[in-house]
């Protein structure tokens, strides 16, 4: 499975419950508008979305979960796949691939090590959202099969001064992890695109550039010049 993210463009389809995209047709169709498009799989939250994405595309599916509403303290909390409940969940549902978080930070009544752990008796993967190049390194040694980008810029540790993607992250870990390693966050240019596999990433996952059209939209109006 891993390998079938090779060189990949994966594409991000989620939405908060208070959007609009988050009704289920409206997600069915974004998915189904990505694959027309290429996207080599697609990552997913929530275990609705991730039946439906099994059950529509021969893609690999990406799992996890977010609450329904995020807290302000977000930057120092654990709130993707937190728990092993949220990771049986996704496995329940068909994720072929497991995202959580996999920092050193307190999750919810269980360990990083734990996560994996029932991941891999499920004989899923397990992909590790992380921030820094140490979180990344712990991230592998716990048993993570991919390490992800995803984090970085949105952690106490990692802070964002940048609307661009963390390259050199993403250099640093492929030049120190022996686990592929995943570009994800802020890219908005295939370009950049470009540049993250020149880099060595394994794929690339996209998210706001391709499926939040209030994001996409908001770019342009600050960027009208009036």
């Amino acid at each position: 499975m891993v390998n079938r993210l090779k060189n990949k463009v994966v594409v991000s389809c989620q939405a908060m419950p208070n959007e609009p995209f988050y009704n289920e047709i409206c997600m069915i169709a974004m998915m189904k508008s990505v694959i027309k498009g290429g996207a080599g799989a697609l990552r997913v939250a929530g275990a609705r979305d991730v039946r439906n994405a099994k059950g529509l595309f021969d893609v690999p599916v990406i799992g996890l979960t977010k609450p329904a509403v995020i807290p302000p303290n977000w930057k120092e909390i654990v709130y993707i796949t937190p728990s092993i409940k949220d990771t049986l969940e996704l496995i329940k549902a068909g994720a072929d691939i497991v995202a959580f978080d996999g920092t050193k930070r307190p999750h919810d009544g269980c360990t990083v090590e734990e996560i994996i752990k029932y991941i891999h008796i499920n004989k899923r993967i397990a992909m590790a959202d992380i921030s820094t190049l140490e979180e990344g390194i712990f991230a592998e040694q716990a048993g993570a099969d991919l390490v992800s980008t995803t984090l970085s810029g949105y952690t106490q540790t990692s802070p964002n001064e940048t609307d661009e993607p963390d390259f050199e992250l993403l250099e640093k870990l492929v030049k120190t992890v022996k686990v592929p390693v995943v570009l994800e966050g802020r890219i908005w240019t295939p370009e950049q695109v470009q540049k993250a596999f020149k880099l060595g990433a394994h794929c690339v996952v996209i998210g706001s550039a391709i499926t939040r059209p209030q994001l996409i939209t908001k770019r342009f109006v600050q960027q009208r010049g009036v």
